[in-house]
């Protein structure tokens, strides 16, 4: 939504893989939020703690909204809720052959679909945030590498 907790999560968890695969060249990663409510800000700090404690680095992430050329620049763009989604797939132009989902369609151990927004929870939601981010992560890089790469 606001693009200060879950998504760039996904985006420094997604972006460390990447970058240990070697594939930084061939692998564009971004995060946005479907609303404007903290475009230029930073991470939430607690997002950043935790991501932190795991090795991956949130410093440099600013927040920034969806925009339509999201649709050309990415193959997949990815959400962490239904609600989202529905939002991502109604900005979506007609005849996108781009991934629209979401982000957990690549989890292959959590059978959730969606990402909890820990933003009003403690720092345990933001832990198990990570735990799910991490999964969905490898998993989409798995996919990447057997379908596009």
């Amino acid at each position: 939504m606001g693009n200060i907790c879950r998504s760039p999560t996904a985006e420094a968890v997604f972006r460390h893989y990447v970058e240990n695969a070697g594939l930084s060249e061939s692998i564009l990663i971004d995060s946005a939020g479907t609303h404007d409510y903290h475009i230029g800000h930073a991470p939430d700090l607690r997002s950043q703690r935790a991501a932190e404690q795991r090795g991956y680095n949130m410093s440099g992430l600013r927040g920034r909204q969806v925009e339509p050329l999201d649709f050309e620049r990415f193959d997949y763009v990815l959400a962490m809720d239904k609600a989202n989604l529905a939002i991502l797939q109604y900005l979506a132009p007609r005849g996108c052959k781009k991934q629209v989902g979401l982000f957990l369609d690549f989890s292959r151990h959590h059978r959730e679909r969606e990402v909890p927004d820990p933003y009003y929870g403690g720092a345990l939601g933001f832990e198990y945030v990570l735990d799910m981010v991490e999964d969905a992560a490898q998993g989409l890089l798995q996919h990447i590498r057997q379908d596009d790469l």
